[in-house]
């Protein structure tokens, strides 16, 4: 199939596609190519997609995605060491879960500090929350 087939089944864009094979995680063999130089891509590539695709969706980067590629095409993406890398992934999350859920509380206590305390000398006096290092913080 042409880009433009695999871009509509995937639904990823040519762009994306093409980038994906500038980084090696895609390729297509020269014996691949149409008379016009189109490139026709396999069935393959297209499970390949579908596959970074699926991981990405799960939070892994190009390179966690390279790795996974790699593990399947040698037969080692098992079910222990899939579930190692997603247990991994997980902690991250987690850890950036209660990063975000720390800075929520923070700006919600900032907002209610401000509208409790906000005395400004001047009505186009610079809201604290923007100006001052240690206004959140305290």
């Amino acid at each position: 199939m042409l880009i433009g087939e695999l871009s509509t089944k995937t639904g990823l864009s040519r762009d994306t596609i093409r980038f994906y094979e500038k980084q090696g995680l895609i390729s297509i063999g020269r014996k691949q190519r149409r008379d016009n130089n189109y490139k026709e891509y396999s069935h393959d590539v297209l499970e390949k997609l579908q596959t970074i695709k699926r991981l990405k969706n799960f939070g892994f980067t190009l390179n966690e995605s390279a790795e996974v590629l790699e593990m399947i095409e040698v037969k080692e993406a098992t079910c222990d060491n899939v579930s190692d890398m997603i247990d991994k992934k997980v902690q991250l999350l987690d850890a950036k879960i209660m990063d975000m859920i720390a800075l929520r509380n923070q700006l919600i206590n900032g907002v209610k500090k401000c509208v409790d305390c906000c005395n400004p000398t001047s009505p186009e006096e610079n809201c604290p929350i923007l100006v001052s290092d240690n206004f959140l913080s305290t």
